[in-house]
């Protein structure tokens, strides 16, 4: 039967899922073919990302989806939402009042899928590893408030921090804190290609073509021990050029599940199908944004004028209805509505999309209008519907008669090594967060060694109001300083948020788990996945 499942939300812990796919979450056994999933992600090695599956360097929710599955790390976050619980460690917690030491022990009898016993000074390696190393893909900013890393025997680990910082239990359950193999990763130099050996629920093989992963399969490990309990023996995850092609091999039943992306219409197709058909499409609340991020260097947009101004152009609501109609909503924060901190700062700031508000703006400002910018985006990364959405974009700016805009798309290979190196006047980009506090939309892009290589500084936001607060264990207690660095940002413009969107599966009835297949922070969960009866 085909019918619109939605999944309820977990974020901050307070709720979890209720409603079950076809056959029920438990009722898929192991054992039998491979669940196959399909995907738009593209996974390829390049002369600027030559080693896009090491941990020390993978930074985006394609390469992440893989080193969930493979790579295991002291914490994990059961089914993606609340608190992060021990997984690799038996038990971790601060050990101070202070939130600057973090303990923990590890689990006894711990493994490497080839065999190889799992000790503290691993953990450290690793830990170690990628910060020394420094990729540029700004991924071992995550780990930026570990001080030194201590051992005591094989199996005590402790976390001497620089600050306090109440989101390292988080931190710890993303990849870049994943335990690797000193004999299968160098110390000082990142491991180019797609093979990954970790300690995960799945061992990985890659299929290469011309430097791309079309393929790859996920292996049930023999030697796995830790919280998860995968429902299945093997997994392949396929890589599609376009979700048209996708779409069809979920049709004639060449893959069984399908997840990002997703196009609008696909996803209106099958939501308008009803109980007619053979697949499943599953709804659920998503945390992953979209916004416009700017090179305040840049001539054409240094003036915070002009950033204020496309501020108070463009209409989100108009963007939304257009291009993705009910499946995203308008955001005026880098930090999702759903979050604990959000503020609606731009709102606040700029109210409804205003013409005349930005005319002002740019007049007070001395600016010679129209203002010339190529705003740049990704052809293959957040799905087809970005060139839509750049289109509208573009026809918002330029209709304000204040505004000369181009649009210039490229391939995600290209786009984002360019915006790395600061290339590009402004930019699209999306964020699927590494766990769902507020402190991750802003620091990632505020903080020193962002991940966008920003020369945006707010030595305020960056030496007093993150440091607050990652103070406050309890988030609400920390939104007085989330608060403010969220109206800097609407005042000073260096990101432009855009909007918040949900997140979709579609799967072939008889598969089950799909609720719990796709966290609030767009992970995959794959140990989830089973097989069941079609209905």
């Amino acid at each position: 039967m085909n019918r619109k499942t939605l999944v309820l939300p977990a974020v901050v812990g307070l709720l979890a899922p209720v409603l079950a796919a076809c056959g029920g979450s438990d009722s898929g056994g192991s054992g039998g073919d491979a669940i196959v999933v399909g995907t738009t992600d593209r996974f390829t090695a390049s002369k600027d990302a030559p080693a896009p599956l090491d941990p020390a360097y993978a930074y985006d929710v394609g390469t992440w989806n893989i080193l969930r599955q493979t790579v295991q790390t002291l914490m994990v976050q059961p089914r993606g939402d609340g608190d992060p619980q021990p997984e690799a460690a038996e038990s971790c917690g601060f050990t101070d009042s202070g939130n600057e030491r973090y303990a923990c022990t590890l689990r006894d009898g711990l493994k490497f899928a080839s065999g190889d016993p799992i000790t503290a000074k691993d953990v450290k390696f690793s830990i170690d590893r990628a910060l020394s190393l420094k990729a540029d893909s700004g991924v071992f900013a995550l780990l930026s408030t570990v001080d030194t890393v201590e051992t005591q025997g094989d199996r005590q680990v402790i976390f001497h921090l620089k600050t306090a910082d109440a989101t390292f239990p988080f931190k710890l359950s993303t990849p870049v804190a994943g335990i690797v193999n000193p004999k299968d990763y160098e110390k000082d130099k990142l491991r180019d290609g797609f093979s990954v050996d970790g300690s995960g629920p799945y061992t990985l093989q890659a299929d290469v073509k011309n430097d791309e992963a079309v393929k790859v399969t996920f292996t049930k490990n023999p030697n796995y021990k830790g919280l998860l309990k995968p429902k299945n023996d093997k997994v392949e995850m396929r890589s599609f050029e376009s979700a048209d092609t996708m779409g069809a091999a979920l049709e004639k039943g060449d893959i069984d599940l399908m997840t990002r992306a997703m196009t609008p219409e696909q996803i209106n197709k099958l939501g308008a199908a009803g109980a007619t058909g053979k697949i499943d499409l599953v709804e659920m609340p998503g945390l992953e944004i979209r916004y416009l991020g700017f090179n305040t260097n840049d001539p054409s947009v240094k003036s915070k004028a002009v950033r204020q101004a496309m501020a108070e152009v463009i209409n989100r609501g108009e963007l939304v209805s257009k291009v993705y109609g009910s499946q995203a909503e308008p955001l005026f924060s880098m930090v999702p509505a759903t979050i604990t901190g959000h503020s609606n700062s731009f709102f606040n700031k700029y109210g409804d999309p205003s013409v005349s508000k930005a005319t002002s703006t740019l007049n007070k400002a001395s600016i010679t209008t129209p203002v010339k910018l190529t705003l740049h985006y990704t052809t293959d990364h957040y799905g087809s519907a970005t060139a839509k959405e750049f289109e509208v974009l573009k026809q918002q700016l330029n209709s304000s008669g204040l505004f000369n805009v181009e649009i210039k798309g490229e391939p995600w290979t290209t786009f984002r090594p360019a915006e790395k190196k600061n290339e590009y006047q402004v930019y699209g980009m999306g964020w699927f967060p590494d766990f769902p506090d507020a402190d991750n939309y802003l620091a990632p892009f505020l903080d020193k060694d962002n991940t966008l290589g920003s020369p945006y500084v707010n030595s305020t936001i960056r030496g007093t109001l993150i440091p607050e607060s990652r103070r406050e264990a309890d988030r609400l207690t920390a939104s007085k300083s989330l608060t403010e660095i969220q109206d800097r940002v609407a005042d000073d413009v260096p990101l432009l948020p855009l909007w918040q969107g949900k997140q979709y599966i579609a799967a072939r009835d008889d598969i089950t788990g799909t609720e719990w297949a796709l966290n609030s922070s767009s992970t995959l969960q794959l140990w989830e996945l089973g097989r069941g009866v079609g209905g």
